[in-house]
């Protein structure tokens, strides 16, 4: 018997029988033998060690693969929970999950896990690991298996069996002496975990996610390829917490948000300027492209959402209230009452495109848990927008608007864009033929514009598939930002029609989308990725005169009247303290510009301009600062 696999670079390998991947990577070279994690067989991850079906196309998977970071961090998860229950025998495990740049798992525990328990559960986790434990997956009659985690105490991991559809057998993996219930796959053994983990905190969680079930433990952590991008990743980690928006906004006087409106912001006047700042610079942009600015009602009637399949997707997250027998929904998206504006009137095809703007506050019920600053917020204002057009004008259009997402991107200095493709979802609405013509018009764009885009599958909006822009900002974080969705769906939904040139009544295709997506989740992003240090432009207050004495009280009242007559923002710090404090107080709350006026200052018709982040003062005269200052202060 002969049997053969195919390698990624189309060589062929032969084996007098049924190989491993074990074999496969050692037959390629003993030192990938020795940094295979697992083995792709026909694109799916398998167990290193189980046998590879004959003619299969094999992919070795080792640290330095895109599937590597999930493995090593499932594999972390399961050895937290082994540690865990080594030194706390009467905890419960329950699931423990990969997510972005991490992991964690769930307990159930009688005692709160303290920062001290979370080192010595590090520690015991990296002995595991130096054990070089045989990880092994076992195949266990269902009932057997609940019988065995009952015996053991596991209530939790019997209910998830009990809860699985079918009656098949469960896959079970023995990690040394440590059996958890998993479809694995895993790694081979517990050394290839290497030592780039670390455990960062815990946190309250409820079984099932519901607040009436018991109540968790979560742990923490995050796993990496090795201890050098560990340390980057916590360094990153360590600089984002001191980006905090929400710790910035508490120095820049932007905002504050209180328990008795979560999830809604209040904005203080500096806060507000720079929003309307940032709303206004993206009006512009869009006037410019042709947009018409609506405004559509706060509250909808049910029967809309229904008939637009927003109320089957979003029920949960709308808030709602009855008014003379009527339930009537706050809106958390615009699309349906566009549609309604497009509809009124007769449209010809000689009117499309038709491309609609609007800024009004949207409200989303997200979870209290999910909240979080500018970033997930319950309200929250959108730089929205639709365009309908005819499949002819799908290409035209999109490429119209990219070319404006990366005029604003770079605009902010986010030139690093990433792109993803989101096909149909599982829940959707509308016929497969109209998801196969949206996603064929969408795709032809792509093509039409030689756009490089990664495949994120199943998800596209309810209505029809999308484009993702993805910016990263000065610290390498990614943020999905920028939205572009191609809908055949709601206009027949909705009933949106025009005329075309042959006489007959046409549906428009509807184009959604934005380019900063929230507004004030676009702001929180710009303050993290310049740590406060906004554009002149957008700044609230670009520049403060702050006197040394109070003799020159008049210049710089002066000076600020004359910058206030030229357009730009500007107010004079004239109080009875040391100049080194008031530099101080204002650079901590992020005034781009300090201009310093003493008796010599006043004498020469002269200002000492320090620069935020500068220790230098630049002498300059009045005149000159002025126009640089208003030069600089321009909206791009």
């Amino acid at each position: 018997m002969s049997v053969s696999y195919q390698l990624p670079d189309g060589a062929t390998l032969e084996f007098e029988q049924l190989a491993s991947g074990e074999d496969i990577a050692a037959h390629v070279s003993k030192k990938l033998a020795k940094q295979a994690l697992a083995v792709k067989v026909d694109g799916e991850l398998r167990d290193l060690y189980l046998s590879v079906p004959d003619g299969a196309r094999v992919e070795v998977v080792d640290r330095n693969h895109e599937d590597a970071l999930e493995l090593l961090r499932h594999d972390a998860a399961h050895v937290m929970a082994e540690a865990v229950q080594e030194l706390y025998p009467d905890t419960q495990v329950t699931i423990g999950p990969t997510i972005e740049n991490g992991f964690y798992y769930d307990f159930y525990r009688d005692e709160s896990f303290t920062p001290e328990d979370l080192e010595a559960i590090e520690q015991r986790m990296r002995e595991i690991v130096r054990r070089n434990e045989s990880v092994r997956r076992e195949v266990w009659d269902r009932q057997e298996a609940v019988q065995f985690f009952l015996d053991q105490g596991e209530t939790f991991k019997a209910d998830i069996i009990r809860e699985l559809p079918g009656d098949e057998e469960v896959s079970i993996y023995r990690q040394g002496e440590f059996l958890d219930l998993c479809r694995g796959p895993h790694l081979p053994d517990t050394n290839r975990l290497g030592d780039g983990f670390k455990l960062t905190k815990v946190a309250g969680a409820y079984w099932r996610g519901e607040s009436d079930n018991a109540q968790l433990q979560r742990i923490y952590g995050t796993a990496w390829r090795d201890k050098k991008e560990l340390k980057n990743y916590l360094r990153q980690l360590e600089e984002a917490e001191r980006r905090d928006h929400r710790k910035l906004a508490r120095e820049m006087d932007f905002f504050h948000i209180q328990e008795e409106s979560p999830g809604s912001v209040f904005w203080h006047h500096r806060g507000w300027k720079t929003r309307r700042n940032l709303e206004n610079y993206i009006r512009a942009k869009m006037e410019r492209d042709g947009y018409a600015e609506v405004c559509t009602p706060q509250l909808m009637d049910r029967r809309l959402w229904e008939q637009s399949g927003h109320w089957d997707k979003y029920a949960d997250d709308m808030f709602t209230v009855c008014t003379h027998e009527r339930e009537m929904a706050l809106k958390p998206m615009n699309c349906p009452g566009h549609v309604q504006i497009f509809k009124q009137g007769v449209k010809s095809y000689r009117d499309l495109p038709v491309r609609m703007g609007e800024f009004h506050t949207l409200h989303r019920n997200e979870a209290h848990g999910a909240l979080h600053g500018l970033m997930r917020a319950r309200s929250f204002g959108q730089d929205d927008a639709h365009i309908f057009c005819t499949e002819d004008q799908i290409n035209a259009e999109t490429a119209k608007f990219i070319q404006l997402l990366r005029e604003v991107y770079h605009d902010f200095g986010f030139d690093d864009i990433g792109i993803k493709f989101s096909d149909r979802p599982e829940k959707r609405t509308g016929s497969d033929e109209l998801w196969d013509q949206a996603e064929a018009a969408l795709r032809g764009a792509v093509d039409y514009l030689g756009l490089d885009c990664e495949l994120n599958p199943g998800d596209g909006a309810f209505y029809g598939p999308k484009l993702e822009f993805v910016l990263r900002d000065a610290i390498g974080r990614d943020w999905q930002c920028g939205t572009l969705q191609v809908d055949f769906v709601l206009p027949e939904r909705l009933d949106a029609e025009y005329v075309a040139e042959d006489g007959e009544r046409r549906r428009p295709v509807m184009l959604h989308r934005a380019v900063l997506g929230s507004v004030e989740r676009f702001l929180g992003i710009l303050m993290e990725s310049t740590a406060g240090h906004l554009p002149l432009w957008l700044a609230p207050v670009p520049v403060v005169i702050a006197t040394i004495v109070n003799a020159v009280d008049d210049y710089a009242e002066q000076i600020r009247d004359q910058l206030v007559q030229a357009g730009v923002p500007a107010e004079v710090d004239l109080r009875n303290e040391k100049i080194g404090y008031k530099v101080r107080e204002h650079s901590r709350a992020k005034i781009p510009r300090i201009w310093v006026v003493g008796e010599n200052e006043a004498a020469q018709n002269k200002v000492a301009v320090r620069e935020l982040g500068s220790k230098d003062n630049e002498e300059m005269d009045l005149d000159a600062a002025i126009e640089q200052i208003v030069t600089a202060t321009r909206m791009p």
